[in-house]
């Protein structure tokens, strides 16, 4: 597998890229190689008088660099200009990447970090599964949230095809999972068939799948509005991390991703992980 690891050079994004056992976690689910991206800014001039910005980005990019591959995984450093989100989703196709991570430091009432504003952009447009590693907050010398990612996996599905294809990714992270939790929130809106015995029925099958693969799972029907209940079982399961697709069964790509997944992104406590649907050939 091949990862995008987008980083501001800032402290939270050091915090991440410079823990060891994140970066295993990272190995155990088959990553191979870390393209490192840091995007300037358009409105950012690197040459300003007395700065050294470029200096200072390219020594952190070879401090980066030695970390990574000194657990066993190959790097490729790419410096580039323009839109945050977008400049890394054309990376992230054109380097034909498995995963973007992307570092946040989260419920943040001004979040002025480019890193910050650019995990919600790419909630919304990310073209490859999208891994937000939650940062501490209020602190000069951040640390992650959550050093081993995927250790207990709470998967949330609306039982939608894109759901099913977010459900997928337990192929990689199975042998970095120890628990997971399988949460489906019912609404008034939801299609037929709409009982709670079917959904948890559902829920059950998915069970028996984490098991045969080694992973214990339990089960959590929940009802009300989607984030608020996800957001809910965050607090009440505490994983390291939460698996859900990006789109679901709305047809109103503004209605779903305003509600649920970015409303996830911008609020959970931990790591989220979104899966878009498969990109067309």
């Amino acid at each position: 597998m091949k990862a995008l690891c987008a980083t501001d050079l800032s402290a939270a994004s050091e915090a991440a890229i410079e823990n060891d056992t994140c970066l295993h976690c990272l190995k155990r689910i088959g990553v191979e190689t870390i393209h490192l991206v840091t995007v300037i800014p358009s409105n950012v001039h690197m040459g300003m008088p007395g700065t050294d910005l470029e200096g200072r980005r390219n020594r952190a990019l070879a401090r980066y660099s030695e970390v990574i591959e000194a657990v066993g995984m190959d790097v490729e450093t790419h410096v580039v200009r323009g839109t945050p989100h977008r400049r890394i989703n054309g990376i992230a196709e054109a380097e034909d990447v498995d995963l973007t991570i992307v570092n946040s430091r989260g419920r943040s009432p001004l979040e002025n970090r480019v890193i910050g504003s650019t995990a919600r952009n790419l909630s919304r447009t990310t073209v490859v599964p999208l891994l937000v590693n939650r940062v501490e907050r209020a602190t000069d010398e951040p640390e992650v949230v959550y050093q081993h990612l995927f250790r207990r996996v709470m998967y949330a599905t609306d039982f939608s095809e894109n759901a099913a294809a977010a459900f997928e990714m337990f192929d990689h992270l199975k042998d970095a999972t120890q628990d997971a939790t399988l949460v489906h929130v019912r609404t008034p809106k939801d299609p037929e068939p709409d009982t709670e015995d079917e959904a948890v029925e559902r829920l059950e099958q998915l069970k028996m799948q984490l098991e045969e693969m080694g992973v214990p799972a339990e089960t959590d029907v929940r009802r009300g509005d989607p984030a608020e209940e996800i957001l809910a079982a965050e607090e009440e399961h505490d994983p390291t991390m939460v698996l859900m697709g990006s789109r679901g069964h709305s047809r109103l790509r503004r209605l779903l991703l305003g509600s649920v997944s970015e409303d996830v992104v911008a609020r959970a406590n931990g790591n989220v992980m979104l899966v878009p649907p498969p990109r067309k050939a």
